[in-house]
């Protein structure tokens, strides 16, 4: 199975309705985040779908290929692509896909890009190793880099594990972005819904700072009486 057979069979899954539906919802237009990106209208389900089908017959080479794909359907079976083959590699094979990874930045380009492969990648390589790279990634003027650094500690948090999201949302605090604000909110709320009391401790000294955006998302899982404490100025 090659990547151009790959995307010859994404393509027969297309849906022109459900394209200009996605290609609205992932801001497409002039000047929007996701200015000039291109959807064929395949869900996420389905392209899983092929992932599980194909993920035995293919090589990092063609994940890349549909990775350098303009179409965001492509990107994102490259993608989920590169998360199966770096599940099942041995050592040497999770270092060659990880550093690949971070060498598509440009291409890993909209939020759900992100969401999807960060913390599987990224942040499971990262699992027992030194973590630097995730401070430099949040201190980039890449966007999306940003979004991998914080999203990219999921993993930590879902194994109890919280130091480095809460020093990455400290150095994200004040972002102007509102994708950033939501990852970090986002991030910071799974860290609530493990351990609250150290949710808390974290805004107490902050919540009067924070981006009202970002605030909401994290305390999303609280009573309305704590939310209407918190989102005081």
């Amino acid at each position: 199975m090659t990547a151009q057979q790959l995307k010859e069979h994404l393509f027969s899954l297309a849906d022109a309705e459900k394209a200009k539906i996605l290609s609205g919802f992932f801001k497409t237009g002039p000047g929007e985040y996701g200015e000039g990106d291109v959807f064929i209208g395949v869900s996420v389900p389905m392209i899983r779908s092929l992932v599980k089908q194909y993920k035995n017959e293919i090589l990092l080479s063609d994940a890349e290929l549909l990775l350098g794909d303009a179409v965001h359907e492509c990107r994102l079976l490259g993608l989920l692509l590169m998360v199966a083959l770096f599940d099942k590699a041995d050592a040497a094979g999770k270092k060659e896909i990880f550093e690949s990874y971070l060498s598509h930045t440009q291409a890993i380009n909209n939020w759900d890009l992100v969401d999807l492969t960060a913390y599987r990648i990224v942040g499971t390589y990262l699992m027992d190793k030194e973590r630097s790279l995730l401070y430099s990634l949040s201190e980039s003027r890449n966007l999306w880099e940003q979004r991998i650094s914080i999203v990219s500690t999921w993993i930590y948090i879902r194994k109890g594990e919280f130091g480095d999201t809460l020093r990455l949302a400290d150095i994200l605090l004040q972002h102007k972005h509102d994708l950033i604000q939501k990852a970090v909110g986002w991030m910071l709320r799974e860290i609530g819904k493990r351990d609250k009391k150290v949710l808390i401790d974290f805004l107490e000294p902050r919540y009067r700072n924070m981006p009202r955006t970002m605030l909401r998302y994290a305390i999303e899982k609280f009573s309305p009486e704590e939310r209407a404490y918190f989102m005081k100025k």
